[in-house]
């Protein structure tokens, strides 16, 4: 039985939490009946290979937002060790996931290293492997048995998610073909679909053969994560047919998953400007009966190169405001390079930044939440630098500003004596 099954049927009778799921709701401080009902109902999922010893971490409603953070190689950069550095600082720094991303150099090697250096899920996006495995092989060689053997490798290697581009048919390629955008498909994952469908002339494996694809994925208990292989890449092609066209075919793909007893969520867009966002985020998670939706941002515009961290959490916390639970970080590389270290630890931070946002107006969240800011509020009013520094996002970055340029006292060296905190706590007192 995969998890999806246990949490309908219990370990003993319906309506009985599984050890697991009562686990993950102690973890996250959810009433572990409530925790079953939603991942039974499908609004959360608990990405877990039967293989793997990832820490359970839920991600849908009334769940603490998450956040993933991606890592790989490239053909141009290589180099195994310093991904592993990149995953281990993005959860340092509080990533919920991490996905294995690589092009380029050993796939084998570096996913098995990569699930060896951390403990929480790890996702993969199987057709990189299948185009990028070794071989010489080009993408018109490679078969529909090619992309299901990559499947089940990760699965046997104890990936926990894939991103499956199944929604990337015939139906949404002809909406995208008969539209007008700028930039017709930016997703990677998207764009090798298509052109290996052109090129075959054919459907798209994924979605032909879906069945198949749910076989494998319920042996090894796998979440699938249906990928937006059409998310718009730009402002002006923003919500448009083909961008709907593959969420319709994820939606009915989500009712094929969970009655096939495996756990789904949803991918979605890309470059959406911010009076759209809620438009395209309650769209998606109606038509895909509120699986959990994993954003890519959304970007709020398109002018933000070396910044497109922050514009990508703009566009999360207002997503999360209407229904989306898991942001996939970004870094100020986005769209220019193969991101460094440092650029992973701060793309992971201000993504964190995005996600304690949304749960601050999150339902079933809320009220943790704004405990945790309420605790840095008693911590200013009390000028207690070292409960401050302990309550913040990133605590060691703020004690770095603040002891570079101390006061000498106990208010900081922007305001000093004329702190008006001081200043008005010592008027009350005296008043």
């Amino acid at each position: 039985m995969t998890l999806l099954d246990r949490a309908r049927s219990g370990d003993g009778g319906v309506g009985v939490a599984t050890d697991e799921i009562r686990r993950a709701a102690a973890d996250e401080g959810i009433d572990a009946e409530k925790l079953r009902r939603l991942v039974a109902s499908g609004r959360v999922v608990i990405p877990r290979n039967v293989a793997s010893e990832a820490l359970l971490t839920p991600v849908g409603a009334c769940i603490r937002t998450r956040v993933n953070a991606n890592i790989g190689t490239s053909a141009d950069y290589a180099d195994i060790d310093e991904e592993i550095e990149k995953a281990r600082v993005a959860v340092r720094h509080g990533a919920d996931t991490v996905m294995d991303l690589s092009t380029g150099g050993d796939l084998d090697r570096m996913l098995k290293k990569v699930r060896a250096a951390i403990d929480v899920p790890v996702g993969t996006v199987p057709i990189y492997r299948a185009v990028c495995g070794g071989g010489g092989r080009a993408l018109p060689d490679i078969t529909s048995d090619d992309l299901f053997n990559v499947v089940r490798n990760h699965a046997q290697n104890g990936v926990d998610f894939m991103t499956i581009h199944a929604g990337v048919n015939r139906e949404s390629f002809d909406c995208l073909a008969s539209g007008d955008r700028i930039l017709p498909v930016v997703s990677r994952g998207g764009a090798l679909t298509i052109a290996w469908m052109l090129h075959h002339e054919k459907e798209n494996p994924f979605y032909a053969e879906f069945d198949y694809l749910l076989e494998i994925a319920r042996e090894y208990d796998v979440t699938i994560s249906l990928g937006d292989g059409m998310r718009p890449g730009c402002i002006a092609d923003a919500n448009d047919h083909a961008m709907f066209a593959e969420i319709i075919a994820l939606g009915r793909l989500v009712k094929r998953s969970r009655a096939s007893g495996v756990q789904c969520m949803v991918e979605g867009p890309g470059h959406i400007p911010m009076d759209g966002i809620e438009y395209g985020v309650r769209t998606a998670k109606s038509l895909c009966d509120s699986a959990p939706l994993y954003l890519l941002g959304p970007l709020v515009t398109d002018l933000a190169p070396g910044y497109d961290h922050i514009a990508g959490a703009i566009g999360g916390a207002i997503a999360g405001m209407h229904g989306a639970d898991f942001l996939c970080m970004m870094t100020p590389a986005e769209h220019l390079a193969l991101p460094t270290i440092d650029d992973i630890r701060e793309g992971t931070i201000i993504t964190r930044i995005a996600a304690h946002a949304i749960d601050l107006v999150k339902p079933g969240v809320r009220d943790r939440a704004h405990s945790m800011d309420r605790r840095m509020a008693i911590a200013r009013k009390n000028l207690d630098w070292a409960a401050q520094f302990e309550c913040a996002i990133d605590g060691t970055r703020a004690r770095s500003i603040h002891d570079a340029r101390g006061s000498g006292g106990d208010a900081c060296s922007m305001c000093g004596e004329l702190c008006a905190i001081k200043v008005a706590r010592d008027a009350l007192e005296k008043g």
